[in-house]
């Protein structure tokens, strides 16, 4: 081109100075992590250049693209805005998406009417994917999206049978390291408050600890739990239903499943709360009645929030990578885009337990 270029520079014209297929430039345009950093560098090299600036409307119109992603969670405003959880995964999710083109819409879904309306945003493809986060057993929303082919990715799973791709946790690892912590300092009428047992990611944690309880010898029930709090596991020792409260992850849903556990069982010596939050709501009720954290009950978390640290005495909590799940989400929704594949993806990331002041 000996350094001049008459007109628009062109998609093929980036790939040729780059030294790479048609294919790759319009990844690497688009967002897609499935391109090397080689590559990347010297697309983007070519790019500024040649001054290349990508028709976008043209670009929509071809691919039947909106250059739009969905960032859907099914839940009141209260708890988008009260548990930190929620923000950790925005944030990884919009700086994943801060170097490409895509706008990022979040839509909380707390009606029937609210998700019909937006069943029939999708069916319009006015967006090129969708996020969910905080899936619940009996939404119907992962299967409409597998109805319409639309890329998505989930928070967490249905089920050990999910067909959507989805990043998650590992609940149960987490769960079980929390409580066998709790068990090895001694505690011995261990407790935990669950989340809402609607949810896949409340019932692993619940599954956690039933097998902590039962490896130590403290009672039987180290199977999978039932979708209600009385499970499969035994009534005698350390995993007594008496030792099982439910609760929502809110604060308040701690406090109530607190006063429960109290109420059932006054020697409890030891919680692990589902969450961080709840685990905030039970230390209020605990030292509304008079027991000292650590020295009567000692208490575990679950989120490693900004919420355990800041706590008196600082959670002991499992970590989990939030921000880092947010990411991945975008990342494996950003792949299945530009691919357009078939395949679902499956992603468990680590946790790992932070000990603190309360056990």
């Amino acid at each position: 081109m000996n350094g001049r270029h008459s007109g628009r520079p062109t998609l093929e014209e980036v790939a040729v100075r780059a030294g790479v297929g048609r294919g790759t430039v319009s990844r690497v345009i688009n967002g897609s992590p499935r391109v090397s950093e080689r590559a990347k560098a010297a697309v983007e090299a070519a790019i500024a250049e040649l001054g290349y600036v990508p028709n976008r409307a043209a670009r929509a119109l071809a691919g039947n693209r909106t250059d739009a992603i969905a960032l859907v969670i099914p839940e009141p405003e209260t708890r988008l805005f009260a548990e930190p959880y929620f923000s950790d995964i925005i944030r990884g999710i919009g700086a994943e998406l801060a170097d490409t083109d895509m706008q990022l819409l979040l839509t909380l879904i707390r009606t029937p009417k609210e998700r019909a309306r937006f069943a029939q945003y999708l069916a319009a493809h006015r967006v090129d994917g969708v996020l969910l986060v905080s899936v619940h057993e009996d939404d119907p929303l992962p299967d409409l999206l597998e109805q319409l082919d639309m890329p998505a990715v989930l928070n967490g799973r249905r089920s050990d049978l999910e067909s959507v791709s989805y990043v998650d946790a590992d609940n149960v690892g987490g769960a079980r390291a929390a409580v066998a912590h709790l068990i090895e300092r001694g505690r011995r009428r261990v407790a935990t408050i669950t989340g809402p047992l609607d949810m896949y990611v409340a019932r692993s944690r619940l599954d956690g600890y039933r097998q902590a309880v039962a490896e130590a010898g403290l009672g039987g029930g180290g199977g999978a739990s039932s979708p209600g709090v009385s499970g499969s596991s035994g009534s005698s020792g350390g995993s007594s239903e008496e030792l099982i409260a439910a609760g929502d992850f809110t604060e308040e849903g701690g406090r109530r499943a607190m006063r429960e556990l109290l109420a059932r069982r006054p020697d409890v010596d030891g919680v692990f709360a589902a969450s961080d939050v709840m685990a905030a709501g039970a230390r209020a009720v605990l030292r509304e009645e008079g027991r000292r954290v650590p020295d009567d009950v000692a208490l575990v978390g679950f989120e490693d929030s900004a919420i355990a640290r800041h706590m008196d005495p600082a959670l002991t909590s499992v970590r989990q990578p939030t921000e880092e799940m947010g990411r991945t989400m975008a990342r494996v929704l950003l792949e299945e885009i530009a691919e357009r594949e078939s395949v679902r993806r499956h992603v468990v990331l680590a946790t790992e337990l932070v000990r603190r002041e309360s056990v």
